[in-house]
């Protein structure tokens, strides 16, 4: 059985020990990511919905960091929006931003009625390079 290690960024915010969980678990050469929201160092939500995305991807970072994994070892992303039609717009910018080129991550987007508060959340799973693992 290949044990499973979890992983957290370096400056962790508050949210993973309020609802008990990891950001992150290693599992072999895999990091399966827990869903990142825009959320400060105490938790709370970012009020703006385009700096909340942008903060939700710069805490997916961290997390990636930690388990030395950059944006170019995703294999998987889903997101999860509040209000996908109005909100597409500001998320594709921000997507378009830090996926400027091919080749892209596949992508699966899902409209949602609740986030504890958030708009926007990212869940991944990435490949621990070799140089990493």
């Amino acid at each position: 059985m290949i044990p499973r290690e979890p992983v957290f960024p370096a400056h962790r915010h508050a949210l993973y020990e309020q609802h008990g969980y990891s950001a992150a678990i290693r599992s072999g050469d895999l990091l399966f990511v827990s869903g990142q929201v825009g959320s400060r160092a105490d938790g709370s939500p970012e009020p703006d919905f385009a700096a909340q995305v942008r903060l939700a991807f710069d805490n997916l970072q961290a997390t990636l960091a930690a388990a030395g994994c950059t944006f170019d070892d995703l294999i998987d992303v889903t997101t999860f929006h509040t209000d996908p039609e109005n909100q597409f717009a500001t998320i594709m910018e921000v997507k378009q931003a830090i996926f400027p080129q091919p080749p892209y991550p596949n992508w699966t987007a899902v409209g949602v009625n609740w986030l504890a508060g958030f708009d926007f959340e990212i869940k991944v799973i990435a490949r621990i390079p070799e140089r990493a693992a």
